[in-house]
């Protein structure tokens, strides 16, 4: 805020934009309420839209943040140069007075100036020399003309946002009906704006896939053909956009350059997004929405059956034995084959609570058991081996491995119990 706040007053004893750059993606993850600056008051009506994620094309709905500094640079210095400078000066004065309502209510005279204006420049002709200003592609105009559309409405966004505060921790009925109000409202004074109060409503909400409750209201169908087929269906487009990014996240995570973490929590995600989309519609098997879900399911489930299956190999790598004589501790095992026992042994036991969403459930529970198995056979051998020679170097370094994956596959009081029984039984041979 500090920063912010000298940016405002033209201070020039500060990188402002080098320590805000490191900032952002803290701000972001902690959701913390900003500086109202120019800018970000100008965004207001859009800002449920904004994405840093990476794009291929332009969706609906879904406006780049690299699209903003260069559009407010062509707003403000070549489109509506003197209404831009006015209104920066108001607003600035405002917010440093610490009046920042009247700073939000000066945006939002200025919102349908800037969306009559960008909507003039893009009509016609006007989207070849548009681009050519913002140096960017198409994706970027298209951008921009989402931006007008939202700042045409922006009194009604903003009322929306106060009734939809973030992160909204229920959508329930009073809630669902207080939006269709906005929504039925829209439709008569803005009808191309209707559609995004869902969108609006979604990206609030601490749980997205309640936002498919709006359309359920509008359309009165429960039938996910009949909802894609209408303009309300956007809601489930993006809930189908944000899984197919996971689904390329998780189709390009390969052994042995993996996070453990980070593939389990998309997963999950995906696997939540799912299920809950299949209990807020009734999707059909045959329905367009139905089959894609069938699909990526399928596809995901697939991909972690192959995970389940390469564990029981890295974690034997780590916890080698003889044929017939059981655990082998004839030579020190490898740091990394420790460290990719651990992180296999983490995927499969932290997998447990979503496999079943996303259909690898068999698998994880069969893979799950066997570990199990050969964990408690070896955790057994290395108390014998403990017990015959206290000392014994492979061993002893073998406990701390030991430990921790009946950490993860038993529980903290098994990782304790193993411990414990290897100091008695090094102290019974002592």
């Amino acid at each position: 805020m500090a920063v912010e706040m000298d940016r405002l007053m033209d201070g020039h004893a500060l990188p402002h934009d080098d320590i805000l750059e490191g900032l952002r993606p803290i701000l972001r993850r902690e959701n913390l309420d900003r500086t109202p600056t120019p800018l970000r008051l100008f965004c207001r009506p859009f800002q449920d839209l904004l994405t840093c994620a990476p794009r291929a094309a332009k969706q609906k709905a879904v406006i780049a943040r690299d699209t903003l500094v260069p559009a407010w640079n062509w707003i403000s210095k070549t489109l509506l140069p003197q209404e831009a400078a006015a209104y920066i000066v108001d607003c600035r004065g405002l917010v440093l007075a610490h009046k920042h309502e009247d700073a939000l209510a000066r945006a939002a005279q200025f919102w349908p100036v800037a969306a009559a204006a960008i909507t003039a420049a893009l009509s016609g002709a006007g989207r070849e020399p548009v681009r050519k200003a913002l140096g960017g592609d198409a994706a970027m105009v298209d951008d921009v003309a989402e931006m007008a559309l939202m700042l045409s409405a922006g009194e009604v966004m903003e009322d929306l946002a106060k009734l939809v505060p973030a992160p909204a921790p229920a959508f329930n009925e009073q809630l669902v009906w207080q939006v269709r109000e906005i929504y039925d409202q829209l439709v008569k004074s803005h009808p191309d704006v209707a559609p995004y109060v869902a969108v609006v409503a979604m990206n609030r909400l601490a749980k997205p896939w309640e936002a498919l409750r709006l359309p359920l209201l509008v359309t009165r169908h429960s039938d996910d053909t009949l909802i894609a087929q209408t303009d309300m269906g956007l809601v489930g487009e993006l809930l189908f956009a944000r899984m197919d990014a996971l689904k390329s996240s998780i189709h390009i995570t390969r052994h042995p350059l993996f996070d453990a973490e980070k593939l389990m929590e998309e997963v999950k995600t995906f696997a939540d997004l799912s299920s809950h989309i299949v209990k807020e519609i009734e999707l059909k098997r045959d329905g367009e929405w139905g089959k894609r879900l069938m699909i990526e399911r399928v596809e995901i489930g697939n991909i972690m059956a192959g995970f389940m299956d390469r564990a029981p190999r890295e974690i034997g790598a780590a916890l080698p034995m003889a044929k017939g004589t059981g655990a082998d501790f004839s030579k020190p095992c490898g740091a990394e084959k420790r460290e990719m026992a651990v992180r296999y042994a983490r995927l499969v036991a932290g997998s447990r609570n979503f496999a079943a969403a996303a259909s690898f459930a068999a698998k994880q529970k069969t893979i799950y058991e066997d570990l199990c198995t050969v964990l408690r056979r070896y955790n057994e051998d290395l108390v014998k081996a403990l017990k015959a020679d206290p000392q014994h170097p492979v061993a002893n370094a073998q406990l701390a491995l030991c430990a921790e994956l009946s950490g993860i596959l038993f529980s903290d009081e098994e990782a304790e119990l193993l411990r414990r029984r290897a100091r008695a039984a090094q102290s019974a041979a002592a």
